[in-house]
């Protein structure tokens, strides 16, 4: 199975929506008439970008995009925060970064969040993001991209599935969550698509212990982040034609209360509707929060039913009328962030 992952390390902005948050016990999906459901409320736009543009955009050095930020209808900021901007050596924690981006966006009434990142696209496995020390003890793995709509490039991922790496990952979690846990809006940690690259890793990767690495981080990340939404974004999952793993995670998510969400917002778009948006739709109701992303490539993408460039009203009614989206996270290159707010 073609595997497809998300926007190469785009500067997007997002739009969310900031709903309360459902603390009633799980209901059943969405195919089950009986479902007591989750209210959806309307879809807040946010803004999608890495943790170096937000600080370029308050610093000054990018006006334009300090000024989406205080848009009256821009309800916050998600920004992509790398393994290695929290930790320098082990156990040794930096949270300025994130503490000036949460004290900026308090004081403009703005929302909070963040993507905690272990893969990275377009890279060299030495330049991934990620703290030295993991490196040193041959915690990364290479990957290569097979997305139809990019060409094949070369990246790196944590090797979740050893774990040793796995075990520092979750203490910066649990060290991160101490910190924040109750002030920030949600933290995700990113897409579940994924092809090591077989031929050349030495990390014993294998697609279940991959994927059982993507549910304990899943749930431990609940556990910690009590307070906070806690969310897993998933589209799409290594050697799993059949579904099965993503079932399980969405019946975990179900179970929990942990949010889903996704990567990219792509309106019928077959490889997207055989996979997770068919879960999307169906545990839509019994899930707390579902979050979604428009990044680049998805403005450039072209609607099938169409043959044209997808509009925002149709980005936004299938986010939230099909997949149940009550968030949704912008790239700043979309049209309507450059045109004045309504």
């Amino acid at each position: 199975m073609m595997m497809q992952r998300g926007a190469v390390g785009s500067v997007v902005l997002t739009a969310v929506t900031l709903m309360a948050t459902v603390g009633a016990a799980a209901a059943a999906p969405a195919s089950d008439k009986a479902a007591a459901g989750v209210p959806h409320g309307n879809v807040t736009d946010n803004l999608y970008m890495s943790l170096g543009a937000f600080e370029d955009a308050v610093s000054g050095e990018d006006p334009q995009v300090k000024s989406m930020i205080d848009r009256t209808d821009i309800g916050g900021v998600q920004v992509v925060v790398p393994w290695k901007a929290l930790e320098g050596k082990k156990g040794e924690y930096s949270w300025s970064r994130l503490d000036n981006a949460l004290q900026y966006l308090q004081g403009r009434h703005k929302k909070l969040f963040v993507q905690v990142q272990d893969r990275f696209f377009d890279v060299a496995m030495k330049d991934a993001n990620v703290p030295q020390y993991v490196k040193d003890k041959g915690g990364v793995a290479p990957t290569v991209d097979e997305n139809p709509d990019n060409p094949t490039t070369q990246g790196a991922v944590v090797a979740q599935w050893n774990t040793e790496v796995r075990a520092d990952f979750q203490a910066m979690l649990k060290a991160m969550a101490e910190k924040f846990d109750g002030k920030l809006a949600g933290v995700n940690l990113p897409e579940t698509a994924v092809e090591v690259d077989t031929k050349t890793d030495q990390t014993k990767y294998t697609s279940k212990s991959y994927i059982d690495a993507e549910i304990d981080n899943m749930l431990y990340g609940k556990k910690v982040f009590a307070k906070t939404q806690f969310i897993q974004y998933v589209n799409f999952l290594p050697d799993d034609d059949d579904h099965k793993r993503m079932k399980e995670m969405f019946d975990l998510a179900k179970d929990k209360q942990i949010g889903i969400g996704g990567p990219d917002t792509l309106p019928d778009r077959k490889y997207q509707m055989e996979n997770s948006y068919k879960f999307l739709h169906e545990y839509k109701d019994a899930l707390p929060l579902v979050a979604m992303a428009v990044q680049e490539p998805d403005i450039k993408a072209k609607d099938p039913n169409t043959g044209n460039p997808y509009t925002r009203e149709r980005f936004t009614d299938f986010a939230h009328d099909y997949l149940g989206a009550r968030q949704l996270f912008w790239t700043t290159e979309a049209d309507w962030l450059h045109e004045t707010p309504a």
